[in-house]
């Protein structure tokens, strides 16, 4: 119901009971201070069917948000995962090697590039006659912030440390990963019934390997021998998983009280298969006045339309989804050279290589 349904609901109610008692039709002017009175009564209670809507909907997975849906998951023995931090590992070098002496590195030590930063893990030693100790680090800062540092970057020393020439990260810093969405928590919800027995089925290595790493945003399974099970997974924004990612999921799965002892389980990044994007439009001419907007949302739909292409694993590469949602931004027509239509690999995913986006003008409506 809309709010002028139930105005005019309780306008029409109002009327026909003074029928039933007065004995006569009754007429209210839209100026009429008993109308006036109906309608904001009616506004009130428009405003309370909307909150029972929501309630009711509350306990529907497909409609429930916030605490509500933390609700729904508690009854699953679920929770939200909370913001994790990113960890690499930490190259301390002496600026010359100690030979009657041990180099304490405390645990705690902490190393930035002045962005973020990066502490020990544990006390380190390098011994005497060795130049240098290799030592795990978690970033001080929850969520993606640490995530995507290459090696080297992260190398400024903050605590003074005797006979220590430099300290460097020597893997991508990786990990991190902000509280989980409420899209993500939903679906973890829906797997969970898969996951109350050791694995087997394709949905409970699916729920397993969710539940592992927020960061996975989709995993696939598939069984090309028998008891051999092949787990595939992309990572947020399409991103291909690191080494770290692969080994720590694949040790997850191989727990003997989540698989079944028959299976052998092994993780890796999908194959990727190039695309470029090669292609021209066009804007109506009643749209002129409309042009900037209109080239603002045909790049914002070419970024939707990467993003989807990269978004699941197994997706053919398919130019009509990029054709749609251009047109669907208000371009008159498109011409596209590349990509063409081509059929992904159940275990692969598809990779922009170039792009190149030529505004054509405009035509005639």
């Amino acid at each position: 119901m809309t709010l002028d349904d139930v105005q005019n609901q309780l306008i029409e109610d109002y009327m026909t009971r003074y029928k039933e008692i007065a004995g006569e039709d009754i007429v209210m002017m839209r100026a009429d201070p008993y109308r006036l009175m109906l309608q904001s009564v009616g506004v009130l209670m428009y405003q309370t069917l909307l909150y029972v809507d929501r309630a009711g909907k509350q306990d529907l997975l497909k409609y429930s948000y916030g605490d509500y849906l933390e609700n729904l998951a508690a009854l699953k023995g679920l929770n939200r995962n909370s913001a994790t931090y990113a960890a690499t590992i930490i190259r301390f070098t002496s600026a010359a090697p100690q030979i009657d002496e041990d180099i304490t590195i405390p645990q705690g030590t902490k190393v930035t590039n002045g962005d973020v930063y990066f502490s020990t893990n544990a006390d380190a030693l390098i011994k005497s006659g060795s130049s240098y100790v290799d030592v795990s680090a978690t970033c001080n800062t929850a969520g993606e912030a640490g995530n995507g540092y290459a090696p080297g970057e992260i190398n400024a020393l903050m605590d003074s440390i005797r006979y220590i020439g430099s300290a460097m990260n020597i893997v991508t810093t990786a990990g991190g990963a902000e509280e989980e969405s409420d899209e993500d928590l939903a679906r973890r919800i829906y797997l969970v019934p898969a996951g109350y027995s050791t694995a087997g089925p394709v949905d409970a290595y699916k729920y397993h390997a969710l539940d592992y790493n927020p960061n996975i945003s989709d995993v696939k399974i598939t069984n090309p021998a028998p008891m051999e099970v092949d787990v595939r997974i992309i990572m947020k924004d399409g991103a291909l998983p690191t080494d770290g990612d692969i080994q720590g999921l694949q040790a997850h799965l191989r727990d003997n009280d989540i698989r079944p002892v028959t299976d052998h389980v092994t993780v890796a990044a999908p194959e990727t298969v190039d695309y470029a994007i090669n292609m021209k439009y066009f804007i109506n001419q009643s749209d002129l006045n409309k042009v900037d907007t209109i080239k603002n949302e045909v790049n914002s739909a070419i970024t939707e339309y990467i993003n989807w292409q990269r978004g699941a694993i197994g997706r053919d590469i398919n130019p009509s989804e990029l054709t749609k949602l251009v047109i669907n931004a208000g371009a008159k027509r498109v011409e596209i050279k590349s990509p063409v239509f081509t059929v992904i690999d159940a275990t692969a995913v598809a990779k922009l290589t170039a792009q190149t986006v030529t505004y054509g003008g405009v035509e005639n409506d």
